[in-house]
């Protein structure tokens, strides 16, 4: 696991009270891409949280996003989701 990704899966664990995060650094897989010239990483998450509860798909994105904010301006550039509630994940782990 990268240095970045330990980063962002911490500050989405401390953020959004998750139970359960999982960050993939997949910034190798964009060498040459515009955003990756630039520094800025490619990352995929899961994210499991309470915070979802009541929310839609695209709600717990959006709280997602603003929960790293700060990340994305710096050094994310692209940030793929998948975003459960602790019963979803019961489910489908």
């Amino acid at each position: 696991m990268s240095d970045r990704s330990e980063k962002l899966e911490a500050a989405l664990q401390e953020r959004l009270n998750a139970v359960h995060v999982e960050v993939e650094d997949e910034s190798h897989l964009h060498a040459g891409h515009a955003g990756a010239r630039e520094g800025g990483g490619h990352f995929r998450a899961l994210i499991v949280s309470e915070r979802f509860e009541g929310l839609t798909r695209v709600q717990a994105q959006r709280a997602v996003f603003d929960a790293v904010a700060t990340e994305m301006n710096e050094w994310i550039h692209a940030l793929s989701l998948r975003t459960l509630t602790p019963s979803q994940w019961d489910e489908v782990s």
